[in-house]
Order: C-alpha cells, then structure tokens, then sequence
C-alpha cells in the first residue's frame, strides 16, 4: 500500500515532476556501460563499486572486474587474495570481501544466480536496501522504492526546498508515488542523471539529508594505514609481522607523519584480521 503523500503535495505535483525529470533527464543522459546490460551479476558487481567510489573511475574499473570474473560462480570460485586484488584502488576494501562471500552463497543456494527482491538481496552480505533496489529496478524493471544520493538530491530540491535533516522516512512515499509502473530502468536513471548534475551546478542538496556525513581526510587517517597495509601483504605474501610493522612506519615519515604506534598497529592488524583480509602465520602475514 503507497503511503501517504506529504502535506501540500497531490499526484498533480508528483505527475509535473516526472514529467519535468524525465525531460531533463533525456538531455543529461550519460551512457554508462553497467547502463547496456540487464545481467543481475553485472549490475550488482557496478552497484556496489559505485556505493562510495566515482563513477569516473568505476568506469575503468567495472569491465575490467567483469571480464576477470564473469559470473557468480567464477567470483565463487576465485580467491578472497584474488578478489581483493583486483579491487585495488577502488577503495573500502571491505566491499570486495563481501562480494565473494555474497558470491558464494549465491553460487551454493542459489545455483550460482541472484535472489529475486529485495527482501531476498538484504539477506546478502554487502547488499543494503539501495543496492538490493538498485538490482531489482535496473536488471528485471521492476518498481522499487531505490534512494541513493543522486535520487535525494533531486526529491529534496523539489520537496524540501528550504528543510534541514530531511530523512529518508520522509522521502520513501514520494519516491514510491514517482516511481512508475513499466520503464523503472529509464526513470531512476533520469533521476541519477539529474541528481549528479544537481549536485554539480548548484550547492548539494543531499547536505540537507539526515543521513548526510562529511568523508573525513584520507591522509593519514587509519583507512589510509589499512589501505597501504593491504596493498603490501598482497604484494609480499608472507611478510613478518615485525618488517609490515617497519615498513608502515617508513611510509609514514616519508610522509611527514609520526611512526605507527604498536597498540594502534595492532588494533589495525586485529580488525584487518577479523574482517577475513589476512592471518598471521607461522610463515608471516598471508591472504
């Protein structure tokens, strides 16, 4: 059942905004490759690259991933060190984990598709509402409730002109009424056309979303110090744990930076470990 409208919006007003969107949206269309499939795989693999990297550079990222893992059962089969390694450089490595873990479940209960919903997708590790609709709208067209942060930006401009903290609640029956019935593909890619052109020409409205939050600096933060940590047993598997330790600390000054302290290396080390990335061995760290 569609939830009700907002006060002070009718179907009129959502009918003029479509309309409105989907004008604007035809101008600024961009042809995105992830755009010319209805594969359930490919569009899932590009909806969780684009969840917190640009789309400029997942453009050079996506065939690549693809092309080295074509299907559910290929990224199934292949190693989490492998998986994380092509994943290199496209940040929040995390994500690359829980692909493969996604990957095999679906290729061990699923026959190596997908789930069909978006209650089905949740249930995967990785896949959040947004990516669950996402996959659900752009592979099999069918209507869902999808809010990313293109999408608030243009129902926020339109709906809350003048508000602070809008939330995604108060956002869900106004996507729900726009949403149309067939074409869901061309819709919501008008709204993420007109959302990134949104946020370029004017000041962003999704800094007026509850959910909004400032990305904090990424040199010398600590997911700069997991990045490189990553990077470096990938490259010398079986690394001792005293030389990764050293060797951070030689990246650090030459960055200008202290030295790594050990309970924060160690800290470090015990979340890289727990989240499934590497162990320490007998033989060092391995993946």
């Amino acid at each position: 059942m569609t939830a009700a409208l907002p006060n002070g919006v009718s179907s009129d007003d959502i009918d003029a905004f479509v309309r409105r969107v989907r004008e604007q949206g035809a101008e600024l269309y961009r042809d995105l490759p992830w755009r010319n499939t209805r594969d359930p795989y490919a569009i899932w693999i590009s909806e969780v690259m684009l969840q917190q990297t640009q789309v400029a550079r997942v453009l050079t990222r996506w065939e690549r991933f693809i092309a080295r893992f074509p299907t559910v059962d290929a990224l199934s089969a292949a190693s989490s060190a492998d998986v994380v390694e092509e994943w290199q450089g496209m940040g929040y490595n995390r994500r690359a984990l829980a692909l493969k873990r996604a990957a095999d479940i679906c290729a061990s209960e699923f026959g190596g598709a997908l789930p069909v919903g978006v209650d089905e997708l949740c249930k995967l590790p990785g896949i959040g509402e947004a990516t669950a609709a996402g996959i659900t709208a752009f592979s099999r067209d069918v209507p869902c409730i999808y809010i990313e942060t293109n999408v608030r930006a243009v129902f926020i401009h339109e709906f809350f002109p003048d508000a602070e903290r809008v939330t995604d609640k108060q956002l869900r029956p106004l996507v729900e009424a726009a949403c149309p019935a067939e074409d869901v593909r061309g819709w919501y890619y008008a709204l993420l056309d007109v959302g990134a052109h949104l946020k370029k020409t004017q000041v962003n409205p999704t800094r007026r979303s509850a959910s909004y939050t400032r990305q904090s600096a990424f040199e010398g933060s600590r997911r700069q110090k997991r990045a490189w940590i990553v990077r470096e047993v990938m490259a010398c598997p079986g690394i001792a744990d005293e030389e990764l330790h050293a060797r951070l600390d030689a990246e650090e000054l030459r960055a200008g930076r202290d030295r790594v302290p050990v309970q924060e290396y160690r800290s470090i080390m015990a979340d890289l470990s727990c989240e499934g990335f590497f162990s320490l061995t007998e033989g060092g760290w391995k993946a």
